[in-house]
């Protein structure tokens, strides 16, 4: 069965396909800010409309419904993330340059970004109940977890030590402190954001077997 992106993309000639794709990703990156204040229950093509620069026709036209916009603005939005990691994993030339430069980034996207992730965390947990989500979230996890994992290679590597745990513990590990202190930079902790750091530093150094630097 064609996928919704496939179907989309059938109602212009092929010779347009590439453009309409670029309009899908404009558009997707344009609805982030009121996708992230809205969130998943409260949002409709209609209620995007009303809160932004564009009509209803021209959501409804270049998406099929709310899942199709979010996941399309999500996957973008995540695999920004990505990137911004991964600089810091190419930009480091020791351990401790490495650490400070996750950290930096790891606090900043929880203090500048938390409603981008909160609308992450909110279409990972619908995948739970609609069947509708479950592929490209799956997706976006499989790219976030491998994230993870060079990441942790880098720290692996300049520490001269083995990583020794899997993949998928590595990125249950960092998500799950992630989540936490999300939920409690929402809730109004003027602490949170630098707990997570030193919660991070902590793991990572276990992990590594590095003893804990002085804050």
């Amino acid at each position: 069965m064609a996928s919704q992106r496939q179907k989309q993309a059938d109602r212009v000639p092929r010779t347009r396909v590439d453009k309409f794709a670029e309009r899908r990703a404009e558009l997707g990156e344009a609805a982030l800010q009121t996708l992230a204040a809205l969130g998943y229950a409260r949002t409709s093509l209609r209620e995007i409309a009303q809160n932004s620069e564009f009509s209803h026709g021209v959501l409804h036209y270049y998406f099929s419904d709310k899942v199709d916009l979010i996941v399309c603005s999500v996957r973008q939005y995540k695999a920004r993330c990505v990137t911004r990691y991964d600089r810091v994993t190419a930009d480091a030339a020791s351990y401790d340059e490495m650490m400070e430069g996750f950290l930096r980034a790891l606090g900043n996207t929880l203090r500048d970004e938390a409603h981008m992730h909160r609308l992450w965390y909110d279409l990972r947990a619908q995948a739970l109940f609609a069947d509708a989500f479950r592929a490209d979230v799956a997706a976006i996890d499989k790219s976030l977890e491998n994230m993870v994992l060079r990441v942790m290679r880098r720290f692996s590597a300049l520490a001269e030590v083995p990583l020794a745990l899997s993949p998928s513990v590595l990125y249950a590990l960092f998500d799950g402190l992630f989540q936490h202190y999300l939920l409690r930079h929402l809730s109004g902790s003027e602490d949170a954001v630098e707990e997570l750091r030193a919660d991070a530093r902590s793991a990572i150094d276990t992990l590594f077997g590095v003893t804990a630097h002085a804050e």
